[in-house]
């Protein structure tokens, strides 16, 4: 069960080709957080979605006093 924790967007619709396209996924921010990416359609280059993969532990966070 383990192998469905994550998924990875390798086809969406795009807007302006009007059809399911391929998409490249660009890494928009890195944040304590986590890091946030966009999907681009491989074909035209336009935005045709977004994904934000939490990390926790990633960064050291400040203790309260």
């Amino acid at each position: 069960m383990d192998q469905f924790k994550e998924w990875e967007a390798a086809e969406l619709f795009c807007a302006r080709c009007k059809m399911p396209r391929p998409v490249r996924k660009k890494l928009l921010l890195s944040l304590p957080d986590g890091d946030k990416y966009d999907y681009v359609c491989a074909v035209c280059g336009s935005l045709v979605g977004a994904k934000f993969d939490s990390i926790p532990g990633n960064f050291s966070r400040p203790r309260k006093r």
